[in-house]
């Protein structure tokens, strides 16, 4: 009977690995978990996909992994699904960023190891809402036009490092609360997909001075009730380490889908690099005193 490690090495030896635009390959394969992958499903839309560079890994006509990155930031974001040993031949020889911001299932976090070396962080919690679970947070909201990037950016020059541009407003849905004229919180949109019927929420902020007022709750709720009329998922992402906004999401009728891993990466320079790197999570560097 063969080992699991033997087995592991044929299937690597059978993969064949190459850049593809077979949108609709990569939609089935992706459907397997379209909560999972809600970001990356997204991104097939025309108005992302010339953003986005995808590698896939093949038993014959079968497709067992991919890769996807969204060019265009720095460190761009990357997102892997499938077979372990797939993703890790795509990442060697397909998608191949320097630095990146990489999504990932727990268990591939060997696979892309063995090519980048990652950062710490807390785990992420993938929630999602539908119409039979939403329950609306009433707030006096506003939606924000394009003409208001600057009031939206000012508030998110607190938080974020990344301007939006004019177009994320046209394109997405954001709504906001003023006090005095001032824009105070937001919420908004990373991707929509009409074709989909799927959206995430995301860029949720409320300034310092306003915050534990429920002010956040509000224009989540407002942002996800637009997106539900034409959506019949809605997913956003939150730190596991936050309670406060897992509850505040969960009270809008949000549910945990799973956890998954959000890990700054840099590509190895060695192979030597690939092999001792995974061993410093067992042996950390002694600090002096």
């Amino acid at each position: 009977m063969a080992t699991t490690a033997s087995r592991t090495g044929d299937l690597a030896e059978r993969l064949q690995v190459r850049q593809t635009t077979d949108r609709a390959g990569l939609r089935a394969f992706l459907e397997r978990d379209r909560l999972f992958a809600a970001y990356a499903i997204c991104d097939l839309d025309d108005r992302e996909f010339h953003r986005t560079r995808w590698g896939a890994a093949f038993e014959g006509d079968r497709m067992l992994a991919l890769a996807m990155e969204y060019v265009g930031y720095a460190p761009q974001p990357l997102f892997v699904m499938g077979e372990p040993d797939g993703v890790t031949a795509v990442l060697r020889g397909v998608i191949r960023p320097r630095a990146a911001y990489v999504a990932s299932l727990p268990g591939h976090l060997p696979a892309i190891e063995r090519v980048y070396r990652l950062g710490v962080g807390p785990p992420m919690v993938r929630m999602w809402v539908d119409r039979s679970t939403f329950a609306p947070a009433p707030g006096a909201v506003f939606r924000i036009l394009p003409s208001e990037i600057g009031d939206l950016n000012r508030l998110y020059n607190l938080g974020f490092t990344a301007w939006l541009p004019s177009e994320a407003v046209s394109s997405g849905v954001y709504f906001g609360v003023r006090i005095g004229g001032r824009l105070i919180a937001a919420a908004g949109t990373h991707v929509v997909s009409p074709d989909a019927r799927l959206a995430v929420v995301g860029n949720v902020m409320t300034h310092p001075d306003y915050r534990n007022r429920g002010l956040a709750k509000q224009v989540t709720s407002a942002v996800t009730q637009e997106l539900l009329r034409t959506c019949d998922q809605v997913v956003l992402n939150v730190r596991s380490d936050n309670p406060p906004a897992l509850a505040a999401y969960a009270a809008l009728g949000y549910r945990e889908h799973l956890r998954f891993e959000e890990r700054l990466a840099h590509r190895r320079i060695s192979s030597w690099d690939s092999i001792v790197a995974p061993l410093r999570r067992f042996f950390p560097p002694r600090k002096e005193s």
